[in-house]
């Protein structure tokens, strides 16, 4: 594969635009943090940060995503039950209630 370069300059306070193409790659927009790290042979890798906004930081903790892997494999395995109508749903919830009472 051949590598293609771009060329920015160094201004003043450390400042440099990212060439357009580069931007693209990354998915970069205005106002968009990026984050530079280097790597064990010391070259420079240029990154978007990903930020998540606080309303919805629920759904990327530890928990949710667990949960998350649960009921894909529960839908890959076929552990599911189809209802038509919100009203079958609840009466199903319904049902699993009064089955449980009676066990108790």
């Amino acid at each position: 594969m051949e590598k293609t370069y771009y060329k920015t300059r160094l201004r003043t306070k450390g400042q440099i635009t990212v060439p357009p193409e580069i931007r693209n790659v990354l998915g970069a927009e205005e106002g968009d943090d990026l984050l530079f790290s280097t790597d064990e042979k010391g070259r420079v890798v240029v990154s978007r940060a990903q930020v998540i906004p606080p309303d919805q930081a629920w759904f990327w903790s530890k928990r949710w995503q667990r949960l998350e892997e649960q009921a894909q494999a529960d839908l890959d395995e076929g552990r599911v039950v189809v209802y038509h109508s919100v009203k079958e749903a609840l009466d199903s919830l319904d049902q699993l209630e009064s089955d449980e009472d009676a066990d108790d």
